[in-house]
């Protein structure tokens, strides 16, 4: 289950979501309800600008993880499926895919340098099924400290005994996982169909298409 992946600088674009055009279409594809938490995630990342790096974890781990979980299939009606944030916010429901990416959008707006994050697909050998979490690394070969929707506290990886690793990725490339919060490099470029499609989404809610 290798994918070779390459993240799109959309993300520096963020800001371009809290505007009141988006927030009209926002309301006029899912209600005002749905408006009002997108603003609550933009509140959120304002006011936790200048905080200090714990706290910023703490709170994005925590405004995400009320979210209901809900597999693809109930949700969308499909197997597989990676929500954009306006989608996963604005339904209030997702599943763990759509949890970690909404958390890598927050914190690389809060300034958190992409390098310190990876989105990892893990075995939560519990479920005994496949589960992805946010992976934050505080230098390239620290423990990562793992932000997750099944165990809400933020742990370090070599804590989570519940969990295999099998991949990770970020915009700067893929690691194939030996050890948890550990892995060779195998190479960046490439393109990732999930990641694209949830990428063009997300540029369609902004622009109006």
């Amino acid at each position: 289950m290798i994918v070779a992946c390459l993240l799109p600088n959309a993300l520096a674009s963020l800001k371009s979501i809290f505007t009141q055009e988006v927030y009209t279409r926002i309301s006029e594809r899912y209600g005002n309800t749905a408006s009002r938490e997108i603003s609550e995630w933009n509140e959120l990342l304002v006011d936790l600008q200048a905080d200090d790096l714990d706290e910023k974890l703490y709170s994005v781990n925590r405004f995400f993880n009320r979210f209901d979980f809900v597999s693809d299939i109930e949700h969308w009606k499909v197997s597989d499926y990676w929500a954009t944030p306006i989608e996963f916010i604005a339904t209030g429901a997702g599943d763990c895919e759509d949890y970690a990416i909404a958390k890598y959008f927050s914190l690389i707006e809060l300034g958190i340098p992409e390098s310190k994050l990876r989105l990892m697909y893990v075995t939560a050998l519990r479920l005994k099924q496949p589960h992805m979490v946010l992976a934050y690394y505080d230098t390239p070969t620290s423990v990562p400290l793992v932000l997750d929707n099944i165990n809400k506290r933020i742990l370090p990886a070599n804590k989570r005994r519940d969990l295999a690793p099998i991949y990770s990725f970020n915009g700067e490339g893929l690691w194939a996982a030996k050890a948890m919060g550990n892995g060779r490099k195998l190479r960046g470029g490439g393109s990732m169909k999930m990641w694209d499609d949830m990428i063009a989404r997300l540029d369609e809610v902004i622009e109006g298409k």
